[in-house]
């Protein structure tokens, strides 16, 4: 069986805690996309783990890997795993493995990443800054540096200056040149320990499908920043919905692959870009505080709204979710009322997708429907039919607008704090 774990909004999901839960039972997790920008969080008893690269089932000392559609900071890589062994996470060869032609994110990408993000000035994209959108344009522009290449050299070094080459113009521009030190000894030293997880993965991963192993595809921020479907230009550098699965991991079996869309009961948003529910008033500022916003990688504080049921039917269909896992259901038990979108006017048109021209973002109005709030406490909540009666009419009211079964719900941080509607995760 085949799980793929996505993001429906703009990210911040929770989807860490539901890989964490569901990887028990399986015998590979992959991540697919994106780079250390992503940021998982995982609480396991009285323990947090923070996560950017590592799939997370490594806490579970699963079997772990890096598809080649990751950029892959190395310096960033070590850190995390060396952070994680003192936490008494050990992270070996056994455990986890990269894609031998998986790009890697250098400095002089963190460098162009600032000076592109800088030179937008008011039209900034929120960009994390690690260099990952640089690292996907040299990638396709054909010029990158890939793991593989550390294991000789001389062809290792030509690249590296072959790639500054390129890019020299727009570093003098910013007299930032002088800022890159000589960063070809200290990758050369990590060569060997880095190239002790690399592995075909293409190879390995379908050898494992096809022998009936259950894998585990975990997708990194959200469905809304993927680089083709999500709120362009305020995206990410990577296709964060399902189909990016096969090209970032050479995987090929599409049979028993359930894609599980994981979903926040309200929506937020890092950074720059449009937000059709956004609640920029007290009620925005308790689900911040209720919920405990704030950006993984970034420490940035989220930017709250109501449940948007036109951007999350858009992307059911975009990702071929089969189950929603609705998350946070807790952080709105205080709430007297509760709003969901349920369609956007722009100049007097209702639009049931959001449109994608960017030029009408800003001329959104939600269409709200409104539900009563239970206002009691379901923190902590596993069985379904203990939820209050006004919680369950939400999840079913939801579940209409985006003509889609919500099989799980997470009443909190902890894996146990979860109820399994139709057992969907059990039956792994």
């Amino acid at each position: 069986m085949f799980y793929t774990i996505v993001g429906t909004q703009w990210g911040d999901e929770g989807k860490g805690k539901i890989v964490d839960w569901i990887s028990s039972k399986a015998d590979l997790i992959v991540r697919y996309q994106g780079g250390n920008n992503a940021g998982h969080t995982i609480k396991v008893d009285d323990k947090v783990y923070k996560l950017n690269l590592l799939p997370s089932g490594i806490i579970n000392n699963k079997k772990c890997a890096i598809g080649n559609g990751v950029v892959l900071d190395p310096w960033a890589l070590v850190n995390e795993i060396d952070n994680l062994k003192k936490e008494g996470i050990d992270v070996n060869c056994d455990n986890l493995f990269i894609a031998d032609n998986t790009c890697l994110i250098l400095p002089i990408h963190k460098l162009l990443d600032e000076i592109n993000e800088t030179s937008r000035g008011q039209n900034e994209i929120g960009t994390t800054k690690k260099g990952i959108g640089p690292a996907y344009e040299d990638k396709v522009g054909r010029r990158a540096v890939r793991i593989c290449d550390l294991k000789y050299p001389s062809y290792l070094k030509q690249k590296i200056e072959d790639l500054h080459r390129y890019h020299s113009d727009k570093l003098l521009a910013q007299n930032l040149d002088k800022k890159l030190s000589n960063y070809f000894d200290e990758l050369l030293s990590m060569a060997d320990y880095l190239n002790s997880f690399t592995v075909p993965m293409w190879k390995m991963i379908n050898e494992l499908g096809s022998n009936n192993k259950t894998i585990v595809f975990e997708g990194a921020q959200g469905s809304m920043l993927d680089i083709d479907f999500g709120t362009y230009p305020y995206v990410t550098s990577s296709n964060t919905i399902s189909g990016q699965v096969f090209s970032g991991t050479g995987f090929s079996l599409k049979n028993n692959h359930k894609i599980l869309g994981i979903t926040k009961a309200y929506t937020t948003r890092v950074g720059s870009g449009p937000f059709p529910t956004e609640l920029k008033d007290n009620i925005g500022n308790h689900l911040g505080e209720k919920g405990k916003e704030f950006g993984t990688v970034t420490k940035r504080k989220r930017r709250c709204g109501w449940f948007d049921s036109v951007l999350l039917k858009q992307s059911i269909r975009l990702n071929g979710v089969t189950d929603i896992v609705l998350t946070k259901l807790d952080v709105l038990d205080e709430l007297k009322e509760i709003k969901i979108c349920i369609g956007y006017n722009i100049e007097g048109k209702e639009y049931d997708y959001l449109p994608s021209e960017e030029f009408l973002f800003d001329k959104i109005k939600p269409i709200y429907k409104k539900v009563e709030g239970w206002q009691t406490s379901t923190a902590g909540i596993n069985n379904f039919n203990d939820l209050p009666k006004n919680a369950i009419n939400y999840i079913k009211i939801l579940e209409d607008l985006m003509e889609s079964k919500i099989s799980i719900v997470s009443t909190g941080p902890d894996r146990k704090e979860t109820i399994d509607i139709f057992e969907t995760l059990l039956k792994i």
